[in-house]
Protein backbone atom coordinates (compact mmCIF):
# COMPACT_ATOMS: atom_id res chain seq x y z
CA UNK A 1 0.00 0.00 0.00
CA UNK A 2 3.03 2.17 0.89
CA UNK A 3 4.67 1.95 -2.74
CA UNK A 4 0.92 2.48 -4.22
CA UNK A 5 0.56 5.56 -1.91
CA UNK A 6 4.03 7.21 -3.43
CA UNK A 7 3.65 5.98 -6.91
CA UNK A 8 0.52 8.18 -6.89
CA UNK A 9 2.49 10.66 -5.42
CA UNK A 10 4.85 10.80 -8.20
CA UNK A 11 1.83 10.97 -10.31
CA UNK A 12 0.11 14.22 -8.65
CA UNK A 13 3.50 15.90 -9.39
CA UNK A 14 3.97 14.29 -13.26
CA UNK A 15 0.37 14.58 -14.36
CA UNK A 16 -0.56 17.06 -17.16
CA UNK A 17 -4.27 18.28 -16.85
CA UNK A 18 -5.71 16.45 -20.33
CA UNK A 19 -9.09 16.93 -20.91
CA UNK A 20 -11.34 14.37 -22.82
CA UNK A 21 -12.92 15.24 -26.47
CA UNK A 22 -15.62 13.93 -25.49
CA UNK A 23 -16.26 13.99 -22.00
CA UNK A 24 -14.68 17.72 -21.78
CA UNK A 25 -13.65 16.10 -18.35
CA UNK A 26 -10.28 16.09 -16.60
CA UNK A 27 -9.24 12.59 -16.24
CA UNK A 28 -6.54 11.46 -13.63
CA UNK A 29 -5.28 8.63 -11.88
CA UNK A 30 -2.50 5.90 -11.27
CA UNK A 31 -4.59 3.26 -13.83
CA UNK A 32 -4.25 5.53 -16.84
CA UNK A 33 -0.85 4.47 -16.75
CA UNK A 34 -0.80 1.19 -15.51
CA UNK A 35 -3.30 -0.24 -18.03
CA UNK A 36 -0.79 0.49 -20.25
CA UNK A 37 1.99 -2.09 -18.42
CA UNK A 38 0.83 -5.16 -20.99
CA UNK A 39 1.01 -3.45 -24.15
CA UNK A 40 4.46 -1.86 -23.24
CA UNK A 41 5.73 -5.59 -21.97
CA UNK A 42 4.60 -7.45 -25.27
CA UNK A 43 6.49 -5.11 -27.20
CA UNK A 44 9.51 -4.76 -24.85
CA UNK A 45 9.81 -8.28 -23.81
CA UNK A 46 11.56 -9.77 -27.17
CA UNK A 47 13.71 -6.75 -27.05
CA UNK A 48 14.77 -8.19 -23.58
CA UNK A 49 15.06 -11.07 -24.44
CA UNK A 50 17.16 -10.29 -27.63
CA UNK A 51 19.61 -7.03 -25.43
CA UNK A 52 20.02 -9.94 -22.75
CA UNK A 53 21.23 -12.45 -25.44
CA UNK A 54 23.73 -9.92 -26.87
CA UNK A 55 24.85 -9.82 -22.62
CA UNK A 56 25.03 -13.76 -22.12
CA UNK A 57 27.37 -13.88 -25.35
CA UNK A 58 29.70 -11.74 -22.64
CA UNK A 59 28.25 -13.76 -19.70
CA UNK A 60 29.46 -16.75 -21.31
CA UNK A 61 33.20 -15.48 -21.91
CA UNK A 62 33.50 -14.58 -18.05
CA UNK A 63 32.16 -18.08 -16.95
CA UNK A 64 34.23 -20.09 -19.46
CA UNK A 65 37.44 -17.30 -19.39
CA UNK A 66 37.12 -17.24 -15.60
CA UNK A 67 37.61 -20.61 -14.57
CA UNK A 68 41.28 -20.10 -16.16
CA UNK A 69 42.20 -17.31 -14.10
CA UNK A 70 41.89 -13.65 -12.91
CA UNK A 71 44.27 -12.45 -15.24
CA UNK A 72 42.19 -14.15 -18.51
CA UNK A 73 39.02 -12.68 -16.90
CA UNK A 74 40.76 -9.34 -16.53
CA UNK A 75 41.70 -9.74 -20.55
CA UNK A 76 38.39 -10.04 -21.44
CA UNK A 77 37.46 -6.87 -19.73
CA UNK A 78 40.35 -4.73 -21.00
CA UNK A 79 39.85 -6.04 -24.59
CA UNK A 80 36.48 -5.43 -24.76
CA UNK A 81 36.78 -2.04 -23.51
CA UNK A 82 37.80 -0.37 -26.16
CA UNK A 83 35.58 -2.50 -28.59
CA UNK A 84 32.26 -1.62 -26.26
CA UNK A 85 33.20 1.96 -27.09
CA UNK A 86 33.30 1.44 -31.31
CA UNK A 87 29.94 -0.99 -30.45
CA UNK A 88 28.24 2.22 -28.69
CA UNK A 89 29.52 4.54 -31.47
CA UNK A 90 28.19 1.73 -34.29
CA UNK A 91 24.82 1.37 -32.35
CA UNK A 92 23.74 4.42 -31.73
CA UNK A 93 24.08 5.42 -35.34
CA UNK A 94 21.37 2.75 -35.99
CA UNK A 95 19.01 3.79 -33.53
CA UNK A 96 17.94 6.78 -35.43
CA UNK A 97 16.63 3.59 -38.11
CA UNK A 98 14.00 2.87 -35.52
CA UNK A 99 12.10 6.03 -34.28
CA UNK A 100 12.04 6.92 -38.36
CA UNK A 101 10.66 4.23 -39.61
CA UNK A 102 7.93 4.25 -36.41
CA UNK A 103 6.74 7.43 -37.34
CA UNK A 104 6.28 6.33 -40.92
CA UNK A 105 5.04 3.36 -39.51
CA UNK A 106 2.63 5.47 -37.47
CA UNK A 107 1.37 7.68 -40.75
CA UNK A 108 1.11 4.31 -43.39
CA UNK A 109 3.98 5.86 -45.35
CA UNK A 110 5.47 2.56 -46.70
CA UNK A 111 7.05 3.92 -49.28
CA UNK A 112 9.45 6.66 -47.29
CA UNK A 113 10.11 3.60 -44.42
CA UNK A 114 11.45 1.77 -46.98
CA UNK A 115 13.82 4.75 -48.10
CA UNK A 116 14.90 4.68 -44.51
CA UNK A 117 15.48 0.85 -44.01
CA UNK A 118 17.98 0.78 -47.58
CA UNK A 119 19.79 3.54 -46.31
CA UNK A 120 20.28 2.46 -42.42
CA UNK A 121 21.34 -0.81 -44.02
CA UNK A 122 24.16 1.00 -45.99
CA UNK A 123 25.10 3.34 -43.40
CA UNK A 124 25.43 0.36 -40.63
CA UNK A 125 27.56 -1.82 -42.96
CA UNK A 126 29.94 1.34 -43.90
CA UNK A 127 29.76 1.87 -39.77
CA UNK A 128 30.77 -1.65 -39.36
CA UNK A 129 33.75 -1.71 -41.30
CA UNK A 130 35.46 1.65 -40.44
CA UNK A 131 34.86 0.40 -36.72
CA UNK A 132 37.07 -2.40 -37.31
CA UNK A 133 39.67 -0.69 -38.99
CA UNK A 134 39.44 1.99 -36.08
CA UNK A 135 39.83 -1.20 -33.66
CA UNK A 136 43.00 -2.28 -35.38
CA UNK A 137 44.43 1.06 -35.33
CA UNK A 138 43.83 1.11 -31.30
CA UNK A 139 45.69 -1.64 -30.38
CA UNK A 140 48.78 0.06 -29.18
CA UNK A 141 46.45 2.14 -26.76
CA UNK A 142 46.16 -0.83 -24.52
CA UNK A 143 49.87 -0.49 -23.52
CA UNK A 144 49.70 3.10 -22.30
CA UNK A 145 47.10 3.04 -20.09
CA UNK A 146 49.21 1.23 -17.12
CA UNK A 147 47.58 -2.18 -17.06
CA UNK A 148 49.10 -5.12 -15.71
CA UNK A 149 51.40 -6.58 -18.72
CA UNK A 150 49.99 -10.04 -18.65
CA UNK A 151 46.23 -9.06 -18.96
CA UNK A 152 47.30 -6.65 -22.16
CA UNK A 153 49.61 -9.58 -23.59
CA UNK A 154 46.00 -11.40 -23.19
CA UNK A 155 43.37 -9.14 -24.19
CA UNK A 156 45.27 -7.93 -27.49
CA UNK A 157 44.81 -10.88 -29.69
CA UNK A 158 41.16 -11.60 -28.38
CA UNK A 159 40.42 -7.85 -29.52
CA UNK A 160 41.38 -8.70 -33.01
CA UNK A 161 39.19 -11.00 -33.08
CA UNK A 162 35.69 -9.43 -31.79
CA UNK A 163 36.68 -6.04 -33.75
CA UNK A 164 36.20 -8.48 -36.81
CA UNK A 165 32.43 -9.38 -35.30
CA UNK A 166 31.13 -5.74 -35.37
CA UNK A 167 30.87 -5.57 -39.21
CA UNK A 168 28.21 -8.41 -39.11
CA UNK A 169 26.71 -7.17 -36.00
CA UNK A 170 26.08 -3.64 -37.26
CA UNK A 171 24.60 -4.82 -40.41
CA UNK A 172 22.55 -7.05 -37.67
CA UNK A 173 21.27 -3.78 -36.02
CA UNK A 174 20.01 -2.38 -39.08
CA UNK A 175 17.29 -5.33 -39.35
CA UNK A 176 16.48 -5.55 -36.08
CA UNK A 177 16.21 -1.84 -35.63
CA UNK A 178 13.99 -1.99 -38.82
CA UNK A 179 11.79 -4.74 -37.35
CA UNK A 180 11.67 -2.65 -34.16
CA UNK A 181 10.58 0.56 -35.68
CA UNK A 182 7.45 -1.75 -36.66
CA UNK A 183 7.19 -3.18 -33.48
CA UNK A 184 8.10 -6.22 -34.63
CA UNK A 185 10.60 -7.07 -32.19
CA UNK A 186 10.52 -10.84 -31.48
CA UNK A 187 12.12 -11.72 -34.93
CA UNK A 188 15.51 -10.20 -33.54
CA UNK A 189 15.11 -12.33 -30.46
CA UNK A 190 15.00 -15.70 -32.26
CA UNK A 191 18.29 -15.01 -33.98
CA UNK A 192 19.92 -13.60 -30.77
CA UNK A 193 19.02 -16.94 -28.79
CA UNK A 194 19.76 -19.25 -31.13
CA UNK A 195 23.35 -17.54 -31.51
CA UNK A 196 23.76 -17.61 -28.22
CA UNK A 197 23.58 -21.17 -28.82
CA UNK A 198 26.24 -21.34 -31.45
CA UNK A 199 28.61 -19.33 -29.00
CA UNK A 200 28.08 -21.67 -26.35
CA UNK A 201 29.09 -24.79 -28.66
CA UNK A 202 32.56 -22.69 -29.95
CA UNK A 203 33.25 -21.54 -26.91
CA UNK A 204 33.23 -25.17 -25.29
CA UNK A 205 35.38 -26.59 -28.15
CA UNK A 206 37.94 -23.52 -29.10
CA UNK A 207 38.80 -22.14 -24.74
CA UNK A 208 39.48 -25.35 -23.68
CA UNK A 209 40.44 -27.43 -27.12
CA UNK A 210 37.59 -29.87 -27.02
CA UNK A 211 37.68 -32.88 -29.77
CA UNK A 212 39.40 -31.70 -32.70
CA UNK A 213 39.74 -28.41 -31.89
CA UNK A 214 42.73 -26.12 -30.77
CA UNK A 215 43.25 -24.88 -27.15
CA UNK A 216 43.11 -20.60 -27.65
CA UNK A 217 42.59 -19.97 -24.31
CA UNK A 218 41.14 -16.25 -24.20
CA UNK A 219 41.14 -16.14 -27.98
CA UNK A 220 38.75 -19.41 -28.34
CA UNK A 221 36.28 -17.00 -26.99
CA UNK A 222 36.98 -14.06 -29.09
CA UNK A 223 36.01 -16.94 -32.32
CA UNK A 224 33.07 -18.24 -30.90
CA UNK A 225 31.95 -14.92 -30.64
CA UNK A 226 32.75 -14.45 -34.61
CA UNK A 227 31.18 -17.29 -35.60
CA UNK A 228 27.61 -16.47 -33.49
CA UNK A 229 27.38 -13.10 -34.82
CA UNK A 230 27.46 -14.04 -38.27
CA UNK A 231 24.95 -16.81 -37.37
CA UNK A 232 23.02 -14.61 -36.28
CA UNK A 233 23.03 -12.13 -39.00
CA UNK A 234 22.05 -14.82 -41.45
CA UNK A 235 19.12 -16.17 -39.64
CA UNK A 236 17.35 -12.65 -39.25
CA UNK A 237 17.62 -12.11 -42.80
CA UNK A 238 16.46 -15.10 -43.84
CA UNK A 239 13.22 -15.17 -41.41
CA UNK A 240 12.53 -11.82 -42.09
CA UNK A 241 12.89 -11.64 -46.01
CA UNK A 242 10.29 -14.50 -45.63
CA UNK A 243 7.70 -12.33 -43.92
CA UNK A 244 5.17 -10.89 -46.07
CA UNK A 245 5.10 -7.87 -43.10
CA UNK A 246 8.52 -7.06 -44.39
CA UNK A 247 8.08 -7.99 -48.14
CA UNK A 248 7.53 -4.08 -49.31
CA UNK A 249 10.29 -3.14 -47.61
CA UNK A 250 12.54 -4.99 -49.12
CA UNK A 251 11.35 -4.24 -52.79
CA UNK A 252 14.91 -2.41 -54.36
CA UNK A 253 14.34 -0.18 -57.40
CA UNK A 254 16.83 1.53 -59.34
CA UNK A 255 20.24 3.86 -58.49
CA UNK A 256 18.19 7.06 -57.73
CA UNK A 257 16.70 5.13 -54.85
CA UNK A 258 20.03 6.48 -53.30
CA UNK A 259 19.42 10.08 -51.47
CA UNK A 260 22.47 12.17 -49.80
CA UNK A 261 19.37 13.86 -47.89
CA UNK A 262 18.68 10.54 -46.24
CA UNK A 263 21.58 9.79 -45.28
CA UNK A 264 22.18 13.27 -43.31
CA UNK A 265 18.68 12.65 -41.82
CA UNK A 266 20.22 9.41 -40.46
CA UNK A 267 23.10 11.24 -39.24
CA UNK A 268 20.68 14.13 -38.38
CA UNK A 269 19.61 11.40 -35.28
CA UNK A 270 23.20 9.17 -35.23
CA UNK A 271 25.80 11.12 -34.46
CA UNK A 272 24.02 12.66 -31.75
CA UNK A 273 22.56 9.43 -30.41
CA UNK A 274 25.76 7.67 -31.00
CA UNK A 275 27.64 10.29 -28.69
CA UNK A 276 24.64 9.55 -26.20
CA UNK A 277 26.06 6.13 -26.18
CA UNK A 278 29.41 6.81 -26.39
CA UNK A 279 29.42 9.20 -23.15
CA UNK A 280 28.22 6.43 -21.19
CA UNK A 281 30.09 3.44 -22.07
CA UNK A 282 33.12 5.62 -22.27
CA UNK A 283 32.16 6.17 -18.14
CA UNK A 284 32.30 2.74 -17.67
CA UNK A 285 35.27 2.25 -19.76
CA UNK A 286 36.98 4.69 -17.48
CA UNK A 287 35.79 2.65 -14.60
CA UNK A 288 37.77 -0.55 -16.41
CA UNK A 289 40.79 1.25 -16.99
CA UNK A 290 40.84 3.36 -13.36
CA UNK A 291 40.05 -0.46 -11.54
CA UNK A 292 43.09 -2.17 -13.54
CA UNK A 293 44.96 0.65 -11.83
CA UNK A 294 43.96 -0.69 -8.41
CA UNK A 295 45.32 -4.25 -9.45
CA UNK A 296 44.47 -7.11 -11.62
CA UNK A 297 41.56 -8.79 -8.77
CA UNK A 298 39.99 -5.04 -8.51
CA UNK A 299 39.60 -5.26 -12.49
CA UNK A 300 38.41 -8.54 -12.47
CA UNK A 301 35.68 -7.84 -9.83
CA UNK A 302 34.83 -4.70 -12.00
CA UNK A 303 34.69 -7.08 -15.15
CA UNK A 304 32.27 -9.26 -12.44
CA UNK A 305 30.13 -6.67 -11.30
CA UNK A 306 29.60 -4.40 -14.35
CA UNK A 307 29.07 -7.98 -15.99
CA UNK A 308 25.68 -8.51 -13.81
CA UNK A 309 24.70 -4.57 -13.15
CA UNK A 310 24.49 -4.90 -17.59
CA UNK A 311 22.21 -8.02 -17.64
CA UNK A 312 19.56 -6.00 -15.67
CA UNK A 313 20.48 -3.11 -17.56
CA UNK A 314 18.76 -4.42 -20.62
CA UNK A 315 15.90 -4.82 -19.11
CA UNK A 316 15.48 -1.28 -19.33
CA UNK A 317 17.11 -0.95 -22.71
CA UNK A 318 13.96 -2.95 -23.88
CA UNK A 319 11.75 -0.84 -22.38
CA UNK A 320 13.84 2.18 -23.88
CA UNK A 321 13.20 1.03 -27.20
CA UNK A 322 9.98 0.17 -26.69
CA UNK A 323 9.69 4.08 -25.54
CA UNK A 324 10.88 5.16 -28.49
CA UNK A 325 8.32 3.15 -30.65
CA UNK A 326 5.09 3.99 -28.88
CA UNK A 327 6.64 7.52 -28.69
CA UNK A 328 7.22 7.92 -32.52
CA UNK A 329 3.93 5.68 -33.64
CA UNK A 330 1.85 8.72 -31.46
CA UNK A 331 4.00 11.35 -32.96
CA UNK A 332 3.54 10.30 -36.51
CA UNK A 333 -0.33 10.30 -35.46
CA UNK A 334 0.20 13.83 -33.41
CA UNK A 335 -1.37 12.31 -30.55
CA UNK A 336 0.17 14.37 -27.81
CA UNK A 337 -1.02 13.72 -25.23
CA UNK A 338 -1.29 9.87 -25.11
CA UNK A 339 2.20 10.35 -25.96
CA UNK A 340 2.62 11.69 -23.00
CA UNK A 341 0.83 9.49 -21.14
CA UNK A 342 2.21 5.84 -22.76
CA UNK A 343 6.34 7.54 -22.06
CA UNK A 344 5.21 7.79 -18.38
CA UNK A 345 3.52 4.44 -18.17
CA UNK A 346 7.04 3.01 -19.40
CA UNK A 347 8.91 5.28 -16.89
CA UNK A 348 6.72 3.57 -13.91
CA UNK A 349 7.30 0.04 -15.27
CA UNK A 350 10.85 0.40 -15.12
CA UNK A 351 11.18 2.19 -12.09
CA UNK A 352 9.30 -1.05 -10.34
CA UNK A 353 11.54 -3.46 -12.51
CA UNK A 354 14.23 -2.00 -11.58
CA UNK A 355 13.67 -1.53 -7.89
CA UNK A 356 13.11 -5.68 -7.80
CA UNK A 357 16.50 -5.61 -9.26
CA UNK A 358 18.20 -3.60 -6.61
CA UNK A 359 16.78 -5.61 -3.69
CA UNK A 360 18.15 -8.80 -5.26
CA UNK A 361 21.62 -7.69 -5.87
CA UNK A 362 21.54 -6.82 -1.69
CA UNK A 363 20.55 -9.94 -1.49
CA UNK A 364 22.63 -12.27 -3.29
CA UNK A 365 25.54 -9.82 -3.64
CA UNK A 366 27.45 -12.46 -1.68
CA UNK A 367 26.35 -15.43 -3.86
CA UNK A 368 26.45 -14.19 -7.32
CA UNK A 369 30.74 -13.54 -7.39
CA UNK A 370 31.56 -17.19 -7.05
CA UNK A 371 29.91 -17.82 -9.92
CA UNK A 372 32.29 -16.36 -11.58
CA UNK A 373 35.59 -17.27 -10.14
CA UNK A 374 37.07 -18.47 -7.19
CA UNK A 375 39.21 -16.03 -5.83
CA UNK A 376 38.48 -14.89 -2.35
CA UNK A 377 39.76 -11.32 -2.23
CA UNK A 378 38.12 -10.69 -5.99
CA UNK A 379 34.64 -12.42 -4.72
CA UNK A 380 34.55 -9.36 -1.62
CA UNK A 381 35.39 -6.43 -3.93
CA UNK A 382 32.60 -7.81 -6.34
CA UNK A 383 30.25 -7.94 -2.97
CA UNK A 384 30.99 -4.83 -2.59
CA UNK A 385 30.53 -3.34 -5.60
CA UNK A 386 27.06 -5.07 -6.31
CA UNK A 387 25.43 -3.04 -3.15
CA UNK A 388 26.49 0.37 -4.91
CA UNK A 389 25.08 -1.24 -8.38
CA UNK A 390 21.83 -2.34 -6.73
CA UNK A 391 21.69 1.29 -6.02
CA UNK A 392 22.25 2.82 -9.71
CA UNK A 393 19.64 0.49 -11.01
CA UNK A 394 16.76 2.72 -10.64
CA UNK A 395 18.76 5.61 -12.02
CA UNK A 396 20.25 4.06 -15.07
CA UNK A 397 16.87 2.34 -15.66
CA UNK A 398 15.11 5.68 -15.87
CA UNK A 399 17.29 7.34 -17.86
CA UNK A 400 17.77 5.00 -20.74
CA UNK A 401 13.83 5.05 -20.79
CA UNK A 402 14.06 8.35 -20.78
CA UNK A 403 16.34 9.00 -23.64
CA UNK A 404 14.15 6.64 -25.79
CA UNK A 405 10.95 8.89 -25.18
CA UNK A 406 13.23 11.70 -26.30
CA UNK A 407 14.73 9.36 -29.36
CA UNK A 408 10.96 9.00 -30.39
CA UNK A 409 10.17 12.69 -30.33
CA UNK A 410 13.45 13.06 -32.38
CA UNK A 411 14.84 15.31 -29.85
CA UNK A 412 18.88 13.90 -29.51
CA UNK A 413 20.87 17.09 -29.70
CA UNK A 414 19.69 18.50 -26.11
CA UNK A 415 20.35 14.98 -24.74
CA UNK A 416 23.68 14.38 -25.97
CA UNK A 417 24.63 17.44 -23.70
CA UNK A 418 22.71 16.26 -20.43
CA UNK A 419 24.62 13.09 -21.13
CA UNK A 420 27.81 14.45 -21.39
CA UNK A 421 27.33 17.24 -18.06
CA UNK A 422 26.59 13.90 -16.38
CA UNK A 423 28.71 11.44 -17.06
CA UNK A 424 31.80 13.59 -17.57
CA UNK A 425 31.50 16.91 -15.48
CA UNK A 426 29.85 14.98 -13.19
CA UNK A 427 30.71 11.06 -12.61
CA UNK A 428 34.41 10.65 -14.19
CA UNK A 429 35.66 13.85 -11.88
CA UNK A 430 33.95 11.86 -8.39
CA UNK A 431 35.27 8.20 -9.61
CA UNK A 432 38.71 9.46 -10.47
CA UNK A 433 38.87 10.86 -7.33
CA UNK A 434 37.12 8.66 -4.94
CA UNK A 435 38.54 5.59 -6.76
CA UNK A 436 42.35 6.20 -5.31
CA UNK A 437 43.64 3.43 -3.41
CA UNK A 438 43.60 6.04 -0.03
CA UNK A 439 40.28 6.96 -0.53
CA UNK A 440 37.29 4.28 -1.61
CA UNK A 441 39.24 2.32 -3.93
CA UNK A 442 36.86 0.23 -6.37
CA UNK A 443 34.26 0.97 -4.29
CA UNK A 444 34.77 4.91 -5.19
CA UNK A 445 34.59 4.30 -8.54
CA UNK A 446 31.07 3.03 -8.71
CA UNK A 447 29.81 5.62 -6.41
CA UNK A 448 30.70 8.13 -8.98
CA UNK A 449 28.79 5.99 -11.70
CA UNK A 450 25.80 6.35 -9.64
CA UNK A 451 26.39 9.80 -9.41
CA UNK A 452 26.48 10.56 -13.13
CA UNK A 453 23.39 8.33 -13.91
CA UNK A 454 21.11 9.91 -11.23
CA UNK A 455 21.89 13.16 -12.71
CA UNK A 456 21.43 12.55 -16.16
CA UNK A 457 17.77 10.61 -14.66
CA UNK A 458 16.97 13.78 -13.36
CA UNK A 459 18.13 16.23 -15.97
CA UNK A 460 16.27 14.19 -18.78
CA UNK A 461 13.09 13.84 -17.04
CA UNK A 462 12.96 17.88 -16.58
CA UNK A 463 13.71 17.65 -20.79
CA UNK A 464 10.64 15.18 -21.26
CA UNK A 465 8.80 16.66 -19.30
CA UNK A 466 9.09 20.14 -20.72
CA UNK A 467 9.27 19.05 -24.45
CA UNK A 468 5.75 17.19 -24.11
CA UNK A 469 4.03 19.45 -22.39
CA UNK A 470 5.17 22.09 -25.04
CA UNK A 471 3.60 20.14 -27.97
CA UNK A 472 0.45 19.18 -26.03
CA UNK A 473 -0.12 23.27 -25.23
CA UNK A 474 0.41 23.78 -29.12
CA UNK A 475 -2.08 21.51 -30.28
CA UNK A 476 -4.38 22.65 -28.13
CA UNK A 477 -3.65 26.74 -29.11
CA UNK A 478 -3.97 25.18 -32.84
CA UNK A 479 -7.56 23.38 -32.02
CA UNK A 480 -8.46 26.54 -30.08
CA UNK A 481 -7.56 29.05 -32.83
CA UNK A 482 -9.06 26.76 -35.63
CA UNK A 483 -12.59 27.23 -33.63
Amino acid sequence: MQVLFLLRKCIQLFELRIIDSKEQKVTMGLDRYTKEFKSNLIIAFPIMLGQLGHILVALVDNLMVGRLGAAQLAAISLGNSLVFIALSLGIGFSFAITPLIAETDGANNIEKGRLHFHHGIIMCTINGILLFLALLLAKPILYYLDQPDEVVALAIPYMEVVAFSLIPLMIFQAFKQFADGLSQTRYAMYAILVANVVNIIFNYFLIYGIWIFPRLGVVGAGWGTLISRFFMLGLLVFMLSRKRTFKPYFQISNVSHIRWSEFRELFRLGFPTALQMLFEVGIFTAAIFLSGILGTNAQAANQIALNLASMTFMIAVGLGVTATIRVGNQKGKRDYPNLRRIAISIFLLVFLIEAVFAVAFILLKEMLPPLYIDNPEVILIASQLLIIAALFQLSDGIQVSILGALRGLQDVNIPTGICFIAYWIIGLPISWYLGKPDQMGAQGIWVGLLAGLTASAVMLYFRFNYLSKKLIRSTQNHILTSN
